[in-house]
Protein backbone atom coordinates (compact mmCIF):
# COMPACT_ATOMS: atom_id res chain seq x y z
CA UNK A 1 0.00 0.00 0.00
CA UNK A 2 2.58 2.63 0.82
CA UNK A 3 4.63 1.56 -1.97
CA UNK A 4 1.55 2.13 -4.02
CA UNK A 5 1.43 5.63 -2.55
CA UNK A 6 5.07 6.48 -3.45
CA UNK A 7 4.50 5.79 -7.18
CA UNK A 8 1.41 7.53 -7.70
CA UNK A 9 3.04 10.44 -6.00
CA UNK A 10 5.68 9.73 -8.64
CA UNK A 11 4.01 9.52 -11.32
CA UNK A 12 1.68 12.37 -10.69
CA UNK A 13 4.61 14.55 -10.27
CA UNK A 14 6.34 13.26 -13.73
CA UNK A 15 3.12 13.85 -15.28
CA UNK A 16 3.23 17.26 -13.52
CA UNK A 17 6.71 18.09 -14.70
CA UNK A 18 6.57 16.77 -18.11
CA UNK A 19 3.10 19.13 -18.74
CA UNK A 20 4.84 22.05 -17.12
CA UNK A 21 8.04 22.43 -19.28
CA UNK A 22 5.77 21.26 -22.52
CA UNK A 23 3.56 24.33 -21.69
CA UNK A 24 6.60 26.32 -20.64
CA UNK A 25 8.20 25.31 -24.32
CA UNK A 26 4.47 26.42 -26.21
CA UNK A 27 5.02 29.87 -24.42
CA UNK A 28 8.12 30.36 -25.78
CA UNK A 29 6.24 30.81 -29.09
CA UNK A 30 2.34 30.61 -28.46
CA UNK A 31 0.27 32.83 -28.27
CA UNK A 32 1.31 34.37 -31.72
CA UNK A 33 -0.37 37.58 -31.12
CA UNK A 34 -1.33 39.30 -28.16
CA UNK A 35 -4.21 37.79 -26.61
CA UNK A 36 -6.61 39.99 -24.40
CA UNK A 37 -7.65 38.92 -21.09
CA UNK A 38 -10.66 40.92 -19.57
CA UNK A 39 -10.55 40.43 -16.13
CA UNK A 40 -7.42 41.86 -15.09
CA UNK A 41 -7.18 43.97 -17.87
CA UNK A 42 -3.87 42.73 -19.27
CA UNK A 43 -2.78 40.82 -22.61
CA UNK A 44 -0.36 37.45 -23.30
CA UNK A 45 1.92 36.89 -26.28
CA UNK A 46 4.67 34.32 -26.53
CA UNK A 47 7.99 35.19 -25.62
CA UNK A 48 9.56 35.45 -28.97
CA UNK A 49 6.19 36.81 -30.55
CA UNK A 50 6.72 39.53 -28.76
CA UNK A 51 9.95 40.41 -28.46
CA UNK A 52 10.79 39.55 -32.25
CA UNK A 53 12.04 43.59 -33.02
CA UNK A 54 14.68 43.39 -30.57
CA UNK A 55 15.65 39.88 -31.17
CA UNK A 56 15.82 40.74 -35.04
CA UNK A 57 18.03 43.72 -34.16
CA UNK A 58 20.11 41.65 -31.83
CA UNK A 59 21.01 38.75 -33.77
CA UNK A 60 21.54 41.61 -36.89
CA UNK A 61 24.05 43.33 -34.82
CA UNK A 62 25.89 39.98 -33.81
CA UNK A 63 25.90 39.11 -37.38
CA UNK A 64 27.59 42.41 -38.70
CA UNK A 65 30.39 42.99 -35.43
CA UNK A 66 30.86 39.22 -34.44
CA UNK A 67 30.51 36.80 -37.92
CA UNK A 68 30.09 39.06 -41.09
CA UNK A 69 31.71 42.36 -41.57
CA UNK A 70 32.34 44.39 -44.90
CA UNK A 71 36.12 43.98 -44.44
CA UNK A 72 35.65 40.52 -44.68
CA UNK A 73 33.35 40.49 -47.93
CA UNK A 74 36.26 42.54 -49.04
CA UNK A 75 38.65 40.18 -48.49
CA UNK A 76 36.30 37.35 -50.25
CA UNK A 77 35.46 39.35 -53.66
CA UNK A 78 39.51 40.12 -53.48
CA UNK A 79 40.74 36.33 -53.28
CA UNK A 80 43.91 35.61 -55.86
CA UNK A 81 41.49 33.62 -57.66
CA UNK A 82 38.83 35.98 -58.09
CA UNK A 83 41.25 38.62 -59.36
CA UNK A 84 42.32 36.66 -61.39
CA UNK A 85 39.46 36.27 -63.16
CA UNK A 86 38.45 40.04 -63.21
CA UNK A 87 41.99 40.55 -64.61
CA UNK A 88 41.34 38.10 -67.20
CA UNK A 89 37.98 39.23 -68.11
CA UNK A 90 39.01 43.05 -68.63
CA UNK A 91 41.90 41.72 -70.52
CA UNK A 92 39.00 40.21 -73.14
CA UNK A 93 36.94 42.90 -72.60
CA UNK A 94 39.59 45.44 -73.89
CA UNK A 95 41.08 43.50 -76.51
CA UNK A 96 37.43 42.71 -78.03
CA UNK A 97 37.23 46.70 -78.39
CA UNK A 98 40.18 47.22 -79.74
CA UNK A 99 39.66 44.57 -82.36
CA UNK A 100 36.23 46.56 -82.87
CA UNK A 101 37.73 49.65 -83.03
CA UNK A 102 40.78 50.04 -84.82
CA UNK A 103 40.68 50.43 -88.53
CA UNK A 104 41.04 47.05 -90.88
CA UNK A 105 43.55 48.95 -92.69
CA UNK A 106 46.10 48.30 -89.54
CA UNK A 107 48.62 45.79 -89.93
CA UNK A 108 47.79 42.54 -87.67
CA UNK A 109 51.67 42.97 -86.21
CA UNK A 110 51.14 46.38 -84.89
CA UNK A 111 47.66 44.76 -83.40
CA UNK A 112 49.09 42.16 -81.58
CA UNK A 113 51.65 44.47 -80.03
CA UNK A 114 48.59 46.77 -78.44
CA UNK A 115 47.11 43.18 -77.34
CA UNK A 116 50.37 42.06 -75.78
CA UNK A 117 50.97 45.47 -74.01
CA UNK A 118 47.12 45.51 -72.96
CA UNK A 119 47.85 42.12 -71.45
CA UNK A 120 51.41 43.17 -69.74
CA UNK A 121 49.95 46.37 -68.17
CA UNK A 122 46.86 44.44 -66.70
CA UNK A 123 48.87 41.50 -65.53
CA UNK A 124 51.48 44.34 -64.05
CA UNK A 125 49.09 46.77 -62.51
CA UNK A 126 45.70 44.89 -62.78
CA UNK A 127 46.06 43.67 -59.17
CA UNK A 128 46.75 47.51 -57.66
CA UNK A 129 43.83 48.58 -59.88
CA UNK A 130 41.19 46.48 -59.14
CA UNK A 131 41.59 46.48 -55.24
CA UNK A 132 41.75 49.58 -55.62
CA UNK A 133 38.34 50.35 -57.53
CA UNK A 134 36.89 47.74 -55.57
CA UNK A 135 37.93 49.17 -52.42
CA UNK A 136 36.58 52.87 -53.03
CA UNK A 137 33.54 51.73 -54.22
CA UNK A 138 33.25 48.89 -50.93
CA UNK A 139 33.76 52.02 -48.50
CA UNK A 140 31.33 53.98 -50.01
CA UNK A 141 28.19 51.49 -50.30
CA UNK A 142 29.68 50.21 -46.56
CA UNK A 143 28.39 54.10 -45.60
CA UNK A 144 24.96 53.22 -47.39
CA UNK A 145 23.95 49.52 -46.75
CA UNK A 146 24.06 48.20 -43.18
CA UNK A 147 24.46 44.29 -42.43
CA UNK A 148 22.60 44.51 -39.24
CA UNK A 149 19.47 46.74 -41.02
CA UNK A 150 19.51 43.89 -44.07
CA UNK A 151 19.15 40.91 -41.25
CA UNK A 152 17.21 42.26 -38.64
CA UNK A 153 14.40 43.29 -41.64
CA UNK A 154 15.04 39.79 -42.93
CA UNK A 155 13.62 38.76 -39.52
CA UNK A 156 10.99 40.60 -39.32
CA UNK A 157 9.22 39.87 -42.45
CA UNK A 158 9.33 35.71 -41.39
CA UNK A 159 6.21 35.05 -40.49
CA UNK A 160 6.04 34.26 -36.94
CA UNK A 161 4.74 30.46 -37.65
CA UNK A 162 8.09 30.13 -39.95
CA UNK A 163 10.29 31.29 -37.42
CA UNK A 164 9.16 29.06 -34.78
CA UNK A 165 9.44 26.02 -37.59
CA UNK A 166 13.21 27.16 -38.29
CA UNK A 167 13.65 27.33 -34.03
CA UNK A 168 12.15 23.79 -33.49
CA UNK A 169 13.76 21.90 -36.15
CA UNK A 170 17.49 23.55 -35.12
CA UNK A 171 16.48 22.79 -31.43
CA UNK A 172 14.20 19.69 -31.53
CA UNK A 173 15.99 17.07 -29.76
CA UNK A 174 17.03 19.82 -26.60
CA UNK A 175 13.31 20.62 -26.38
CA UNK A 176 12.49 17.59 -26.56
CA UNK A 177 15.38 16.65 -23.26
CA UNK A 178 13.63 19.67 -21.62
CA UNK A 179 10.51 17.96 -21.51
CA UNK A 180 11.86 14.79 -20.84
CA UNK A 181 13.97 16.50 -18.05
CA UNK A 182 10.68 18.20 -16.39
CA UNK A 183 9.09 14.47 -16.04
CA UNK A 184 12.39 13.08 -14.45
CA UNK A 185 12.33 15.83 -12.21
CA UNK A 186 8.74 16.01 -11.16
CA UNK A 187 9.39 11.88 -10.95
CA UNK A 188 11.77 12.42 -8.32
CA UNK A 189 9.88 15.25 -6.63
CA UNK A 190 6.93 13.03 -6.37
CA UNK A 191 9.19 10.04 -4.80
CA UNK A 192 10.07 12.80 -2.08
CA UNK A 193 6.46 13.95 -1.01
CA UNK A 194 4.92 10.45 -1.03
CA UNK A 195 7.98 9.33 1.25
CA UNK A 196 7.37 12.82 3.48
CA UNK A 197 3.36 12.13 3.61
CA UNK A 198 3.95 8.55 4.83
CA UNK A 199 6.61 9.46 7.86
CA UNK A 200 5.77 12.64 8.72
Amino acid sequence: MLLVKIIAFALIGALIGWITNYIAIKLLFRPFYPVKIPIFNYSIQGLIPKRRDEIAKSIGNVVEQELLSFDELVDKVLGEKNVSQIKIAIKNKINEMIKDKLPSIIPSIFKNMIYSYVDELIEKDGDAIINDLIRKNIDKVSKEISISEIVEEKIKSFEIERIEEIIISIAKSELKHIEILGGILGFVIGIVQGLLAIFL
